[in-house]
């Protein structure tokens, strides 16, 4: 398909011209199930009332959903305005939405009523907020629902309003996690979003009605690209999946055509296939880890661009036959076009096993700053170990201290009522400063070794990259749900390690401990045990200088939103080290 149109609203116009009868939106049981054409009359109907609140061109609107169908209807018909709907995290505290809507200056929010006491709350300090429209229940005094704002006014335009907006109206604005400080909001226009699509086409052809899950935090340009602008050019069918706990049982139940999570889905999909594995009967187990290691060379021996033996790679096509083929339709992805990771350094070794049961993943790069897009491992030409080169319409280069610098149709306007930090990141010829630090290879494969910012430096000058000391201590065991590991100016590296919410249970149950919370689980000597055997396999990967010495089992969870984590999982480090120093110290002290 030739992606002609300009902004998303044409495209959006000819999707539905093209396909108006296929299924564009819908949910596991098809209580919902929107068509192209269907969507477009809800779309313009919520366009007519978001119009007589006095939403227009140039305006923003706050939207605080789960993953659900209404998403895409009122996205769109804030779209069609040329107005900026922007998503707002779920986990975001009162004074943190506050902030983002009267950043943002948005006079309408649309809300779930789960998330409306905090949109109360922010509210108070909100004068500018007029309308409060809710979604998918009763609307308290002083809102609206959806159903009264939808409905048909023979008074609005829908297609000049449509036809007006042009490539650089804003189409989102994307909030940044503020790991170091408040949010910035990253301006996103029509053409970087459709300078994407451009770039997708050009690497992956998707057949007509390809399947995509909705389920990652909308408040997020992984969320906003794959699942939600890329199906609107391209006519794709999104199912929706309002809890991301559930994304695994939903993948059998959909089998989509083009799957991309975080690295934390993919490692424990891993691990729980490792673990069911390994309750085999002896025989089948001995005959599947076989496979699995002739798969791994043969994997291997590809990636090293040497060549493969006969009898190995009729022994992984024999196993791809009878085991492997058996795996991906388990997993629901035996019909997957594509199957991507990012957001995240994923450990080669997770890459690597999901390439030897017959899923090329392909780890990709991108930032809210860069609409999401900027390298990605393409499909018959993937390095493990890479991001892979820039996507087509993108160059990349590397400044004196290897910081990654992207230029391209991709990259941001700027950020919102911050010209100073604008300035700080984007030069006048284009390039803009990732705060990435990388290698690029003789084949202009990108290789990110960490944020710029986060190097750990040792007491003794040694350089290391703590997110890939993470991925490696996290993929080496499925207990390890989350990790930090600490060692700047340090002799030597400790972790502060987090119990996995779904493994570490089942690994309690088998261990007679079917009552243990967490919390509990944290302080259980066995468990200590389970957790530094995984901290052994991962200092065998690592360099001496890598490895850690020690660790803490941190009691309880790390919630995205919390005091650790971003909402889009990302480490609070500063946070983590102040409230966690006691822990810390007596790791280099006891």
């Amino acid at each position: 398909m030739d992606v002609r149109a300009t902004t998303l609203t044409q495209a959006f116009r000819d999707t539905v011209a093209r396909c108006p009868d296929r299924v564009a939106v819908r949910t596991i049981d098809d209580t919902v199930s929107l068509t192209w054409a269907g969507l477009a009359a809800r779309v313009d109907a919520v366009a007519g009332g978001l119009a007589r609140l006095g939403l227009a061109r140039g305006d923003t609107c706050a939207i605080m959903l789960s993953n659900r169908p209404e998403f895409h209807v009122v996205d769109l018909a804030a779209t069609m305005l040329g107005a900026t709907p922007f998503s707002v995290y779920q986990t975001l505290p009162p004074d943190q939405i506050a902030y983002v809507v009267g950043d943002a200056g948005a006079r309408i929010a649309i809300v779930e009523p789960a998330f409306l006491p905090a949109m109360f709350a922010a509210r108070r300090s909100l004068p500018a907020l007029e309308h409060v429209i809710v979604v998918g229940g009763d609307a308290p005094t002083g809102t609206l629902p959806l159903a009264d704002v939808e409905g048909s006014d023979p008074r609005f335009d829908v297609e000049a309003a449509w036809r007006a907006v042009t490539p650089d109206d804003h189409l989102t604005l994307i909030y940044t996690s503020g790991t170091t400080g408040p949010p910035k909001g990253v301006q996103l226009m029509h053409r970087n979003i459709m300078a994407c699509a451009r770039a997708t086409e050009a690497l992956v052809r998707f057949e007509e009605g390809t399947r995509v899950i909705s389920w990652l935090p909308a408040a997020h340009i992984a969320e906003r690209a794959a699942h939600h602008y890329l199906p609107i050019v391209y006519g794709f069918t999104i199912t929706s999946c309002p809890n991301p706990r559930d994304i695994v049982s939903y993948l059998p139940q959909v089998k989509p055509n083009w799957f991309f999570a975080v690295p934390r889905i993919w490692e424990k999909m891993k691990a729980g296939l490792e673990w069911r594995l390994a309750s085999l009967p002896a025989e089948q187990r001995t005959m599947a880890s076989q496979a699995i290691a002739a798969a791994r060379e043969k994997v291997r021996l590809e990636q090293a661009g040497r060549p493969v033996p006969a009898d190995l790679a009729d022994h992984v096509a024999r196993a791809d036959a009878s085991f492997f083929a058996m795996v991906r339709g388990m997993l629901g992805l035996d019909e997957a076009v594509a199957v991507n990771v990012g957001a995240a350094p994923t450990p080669p070794e997770v890459l690597e096993f999901f390439h030897a049961i017959g899923l090329p993943l392909g780890e990709l790069w991108g930032m809210s700053e860069t609409t999401g897009s900027g390298t990605v491992n393409p499909p018959g030409r993937m390095k493990i170990g890479t991001v892979g080169p820039p996507v087509p319409g993108v160059e990349i280069k590397l400044g004196p201290d290897g910081e990654v610098f992207i230029r391209g149709d991709v990259v941001m306007a700027g950020y919102r009522n911050l010209p100073e930090k604008t300035a700080e990141v984007l030069d006048a010829a284009g390039w803009l400063a990732t705060g990435d630090v990388g290698e690029i290879d003789a084949d202009g494969y990108l290789r990110i070794v960490d944020r710029k910012k986060e190097l750990i430096i040792n007491s003794a000058g040694k350089n290391m990259s703590p997110a890939n000391i993470e991925g490696t201590l996290k993929g080496a065991s499925p207990l390890i749900g989350q990790v930090c590991v600490i060692g700047d100016r340090r002799a030597y590296n400790t972790a502060l390690v987090v119990l996995d919410a779904d493994f570490a249970p089942v690994w309690a149950a088998q261990q007679g401990l079917t009552h243990a919370s967490l919390a509990e689980l944290a302080a259980e000597p066995a468990m200590r045990t389970a957790v530094q055997e995984g901290v052994e396999r991962a200092n065998a990967l690592l360099s001496r200088v890598e490895q850690v010495k020690k660790f803490h089992i941190v009691a309880g969870d790390w919630p995205p939103g919390g005091d650790e984590l971003t909402p889009t999982m990302k480490l609070k480090r500063r946070p983590i080290a102040e409230k966690y120093a006691r822990d810390i110290d007596a790791m280099y002290t006891g």
